[in-house]
């Protein structure tokens, strides 16, 4: 068990028999009375996403999970299959569980796997991926006061805003904290 206020970006914790990822996390303290901890938190199962407050002095379960080092293989409908490199297992997680982490999956990457009890949970990107570039309009340097971008898809169906230099055919490097552009590979 942990104080709400050593809870972090990050932290897994299991509230109502659900375990949730603290996405968002805001330290209030009043001029009366208790500290206030707002959070926003994500299902971890359903990726649902829910706002939860809490008062200082509540404590909550914190949860360890196991990391596994997987290798991202196909998709099939709404799951993503991979596989435990040590094992050679192929646990699947649904799109609604990945979130956003589809957009930078491509076939032979490299992620982490957590698992709670042996249940495939969530995967942790690394920081940066290398995507190809699909679609982009072409770049026309005109009276631009700033620096000029524009809007590319790459082979994931992300859209990225990049220099007027990138076509299509160009490999990108794409930081999966954010989605943005990193520099042409």
């Amino acid at each position: 068990m942990i104080s709400v206020t050593e809870m972090r970006k990050g932290t897994v914790v299991e509230l109502d028999g659900e375990l949730y990822r603290v996405l968002e996390y805001h330290h209030h303290k009043p001029g009366r009375g208790n500290a206030i901890i707002r959070t926003k938190l994500r299902n971890l199962r359903s990726g649902a996403i829910v706002d939860r407050t809490f008062t200082s002095g509540e404590r909550v379960q914190d949860v360890r999970l196991d990391h596994h080092t997987v290798q991202y293989l196909y998709r099939d409908g709404d799951l993503y299959y991979f596989m435990d490199m040590e094992t050679f297992e192929q646990p699947a997680l649904s799109a609604s569980v990945l979130g956003d982490a589809v957009y930078y999956l491509k076939e032979g990457i490299t992620v982490e796997m957590e698992t709670y009890e042996g249940e495939p949970i969530d995967i942790q990107l690394p920081t940066t991926v290398d995507l190809e570039v699909v679609e982009a309009e072409p770049g026309f340097a005109g009276d631009t006061a700033a620096s000029a971008t524009k809007q590319v898809v790459v082979e994931t169906g992300l859209k990225v805003q990049v220099p007027l230099f990138v076509n299509v055919g160009d490999v990108i490097r794409v930081d999966t904290r954010d989605g943005s552009y990193v520099t042409r590979v």
